[in-house]
């Protein structure tokens, strides 16, 4: 019985090569889908926007954080996929009781490549995953050829509001960040920290506020109530399946930012 070992370092054994797959994380089940495995994938959450067209032909099982345990043992899984940052210990730990439970931990590019070489292994499509892997480095090296004689600049990136929250260190986000010489002014508070938007001058006074397109739906309003807090700083919507999805969308994620960095000029 083949034994692998998940991002958090739990144990799982597979009897063979999972053919009914049930993902809980939207980044991977595009990932998952990118590596030619749309026939295995069984079921999905409400969030699996990618490929558009799975919502109409895989089972939907909640969301993220709200799966329904039940649909998903419905559907007899022989493995599911979470995420540390995107499913409960909780859910995993149910979860574990209907089949194997893979569980990944991204918060760098670095680790994004190890989940790539991971599903790889999991999913016996090594030369597939290798394509993509290589193709992330090679678009990851060439836009830091492009970064190279652009300023830092201090910025922060916000998620949502009420309470007002943004992207701290060790994120992914953060990592997308620093890839862009933004400079994030609350990379010394972990995950995703509450701000008091009137202190944001006293925190890093930024040069630039990022207003992510998710998981909240910021709207111009929303701009001007924060920007009017700090010191002249640019206010601009990003999309944020650009810098917050990992697996295969750092492909086009470095296109976009280069077209962002453009915009900056």
């Amino acid at each position: 019985m083949p034994l692998y070992t998940d991002m958090l370092g739990r144990d799982l054994h597979l009897d063979a090569t999972p053919r009914r797959i049930v993902s809980l994380v939207p980044s991977q089940t595009e990932l998952l889908y990118e590596l030619g495995l749309e026939d295995r994938i069984v079921g999905i959450t409400k969030f699996c926007v990618h490929p558009f067209h799975f919502k109409s032909v895989k089972k939907v099982v909640g969301g993220t954080k709200n799966v329904r345990i039940e649909k998903v043992a419905a559907l007899s899984p022989d493995l599911i996929v979470c995420n540390k940052e995107e499913n409960t210990e909780e859910m995993v730990e149910a979860l574990s009781a209907i089949a194997p439970v893979w569980v990944s931990d991204v918060a760098s590019l670095e680790d994004n490549y190890r989940l790539i070489q991971a599903f790889g292994e999991l999913f016996n499509c090594r030369v597939e995953a290798r394509k993509w892997e290589d193709k992330i480095r090679f678009a990851a090296a060439d836009f830091e050829r492009f970064m190279k004689e652009v300023p830092e600049r201090k910025a922060a990136y916000f998620i949502w509001k009420e309470p007002w929250m943004a992207a701290g260190g060790g994120t992914f986000i953060h990592d997308m960040m620093t890839l862009n010489r933004f400079t994030n002014i609350y990379s010394e508070r972990e995950r995703y920290p509450e701000v008091i938007v009137p202190r944001i001058r006293l925190e890093g006074d930024p040069e630039l506020v990022l207003l992510s397109s998710e998981p909240y739906p910021f709207k111009d309003e929303d701009a001007f109530e924060i920007g009017r807090r700090t010191h002249h700083a640019k206010t601009i919507f990003v999309d944020g399946e650009m810098f917050s999805w990992y697996g295969s969308r750092p492909l086009r994620a470095f296109a976009y930012f280069r077209q962002l960095q453009e915009r900056l000029g």
